[in-house]
Parts: C-alpha cells; structure tokens; sequence
C-alpha cells in the first residue's frame, strides 16, 4: 500500500468541503446567461409570446365585448371592459405557454445531451432544477412587462404606476408555479415527439376551465360541475393573484394556494429528476 493510495482525491476533498456561494452564484449565473441567450437567438419565441396574448385581446375581446359582460367584482370597484377584464388571464397565458416551452427545451436538452451533462455535474440537483426553472421565470417576466406596454395605448394599465411594481412578487410566484408544473411534466415524457399530445391535455384544460376568460360566478350558473373544476385548477389562482396584485391588492386564498402548487410541483420535479428515485431514469431518459 503506497502512501497515495491514502491521500484522499482531490475530488473526495472538494465533496467534503461543499461549494462556496460563489461558486454556486456562478453556476446560477451560467444557467441564467445560457437561457438568456436561448432566449435572444429565438426570435421568433419573443414574437408568439407576444401575437398570441395580443390576438386575445384586440380580436376576441372585441368580438364579445357586448356578449361577455363582466359586473363589479373584485378587485374592480366599478364596471370594466371586457378586455380589461382578459389581461390578468393572458399575462398568465403567456407565462403558461413559457413554462411548457422551458420544459420543451428540458426535453430536447436531454436528448442531445446538453441537460444529461448538466444534471451529472458535482452541483446538487435541486438547485441546478432551481437556477433552471428561476432563468424561465425571468424570461416570462420580461415577456408580460412587453406585453403590457403594447396594452398601455389601449388603456390597459393599474389604477396607478405602482400596479407595475406590485404585479411583480404575483408575476414571480405564479412563473414559478407554472414553470415547476412544465419541469414535473418534462420529466415523465420520454421522447420529444410526445411532447406536443401532453401540452394539448394540460394547456388548454388549464386555460379555459379557469377565470382567465369568464368570471366564475358565470360558470357556476351555467354549469355548478365546471366551477368546481375551476376553483381547484392552479391556473384560476394564478389568475386571480396577478389580478388583484395589478390593482395593487392581494388575494390572500390564490396566494396561499399558488404558493402551494408550486412547492408541490417543485417538489414533485426533483423528485422525478432524482436517479435514484424519479421517473426520468426508469424510463432512460
């Protein structure tokens, strides 16, 4: 037995002595920057994240603008348009549309190796899934702030400027909740091919089985089954979250529930992505 062979490695030394902050600042640095750049280089992503709210609004809502009338209801404290009514919902369209598109490139990623090496590396998973999921929030973020200029000269804007400034914290967590529902999802497709007849059954369900289009109490009249079904769908809380915190208020029932979807789903997520335990390695993804 040589003395080498009782030095312990270099690599068994950086294990017990852990990562510093800034290596771990470093790491989420890195994954931020590479979907910022994924994101600058797909163009065409920033504009379909945009036309497809825009078409909502300036074509749906002012088809049934008469139809769809919506009465005073909180947070409103007097009667609204309808597409005033609409934009909360289609800032959460295109954070939704977001966080299947980030869990898309999980999938792709996997695939031609890029994620695989990713998820082997010494970082811990959850935070590698963390700093993953924080870089698609970011980028959905930025997409409702364009999406709400656009809305400005159609009169579409808080009671006052500090709406802009509140809506943030509700525009974070529901990013966050929505994209950690897209992870859990990227981790039980096996192939990309597969991907698209996954999001058909969860995108558009999510989407009109909630308040986004329509107030619940219209729901409930017309159908008692189907508001239960949005009362209990995660996409409804969001809603109600980024509609109140626009008007500078907080739901504190979607808030406590937004925020226990995404511990849920986060949760779920990792536990998928675990080796030892999750989905993802049983089927050889």
């Amino acid at each position: 037995m040589t003395m080498e062979a009782d030095l312990p490695s270099p690599s068994s030394l950086d294990d017990e002595r852990g990562f510093t902050l800034r290596q771990y600042l470093i790491c989420l640095s890195g994954v931020v920057w590479r979907e910022g750049l994924r994101f600058l280089h797909q163009r065409e992503r920033f504009v379909s994240a945009l036309v497809r709210p825009l078409v909502w609004l300036f074509i749906f809502a002012a088809g049934f603008r008469q139809v769809l009338g919506v009465s005073i209801i909180p947070p409103y404290e007097t009667y609204v348009l309808y597409e005033v009514y609409i934009a909360p919902g289609l800032m959460a369209m295109i954070q939704l549309f977001n966080g299947m598109q980030s869990s898309l490139s999980m999938v792709y990623d996997r695939e031609m190796g890029n994620m695989r090496t990713l998820l082997v590396s010494p970082f811990p998973r959850w935070f590698l899934l963390g700093s993953k999921l924080l870089a698609g929030v970011a980028v959905s973020i930025l997409q409702v702030y364009a999406f709400l200029v656009i809305a400005y000269f159609w009169e579409i804007e808080p009671p006052t400027k500090w709406g802009y400034l509140t809506l943030l914290p509700a525009l974070a967590l529901s990013g966050l909740m929505l994209g950690a529902l897209g992870m859990l999802l990227s981790s039980l497709i096996k192939q990309l091919e597969n991907f698209a007849g996954v999001m058909n059954f969860v995108i558009f369900p999510m989407f009109f089985a909630s308040s986004a289009l329509y107030p619940l109490w219209r729901v409930k009249e017309s159908s008692p089954w189907l508001y239960y079904v949005c009362e209990v769908n995660p996409f409804t809380h969001a809603v109600e979250l980024i509609r109140f915190a626009f008007h500078e208020k907080v739901e504190w029932t979607s808030l406590a529930i937004v925020f226990a979807y995404a511990s849920a789903f986060l949760v779920g997520a990792i536990l998928a992505y675990d080796p030892g335990r999750g989905m993802l390695m049983r089927r050889g993804g």
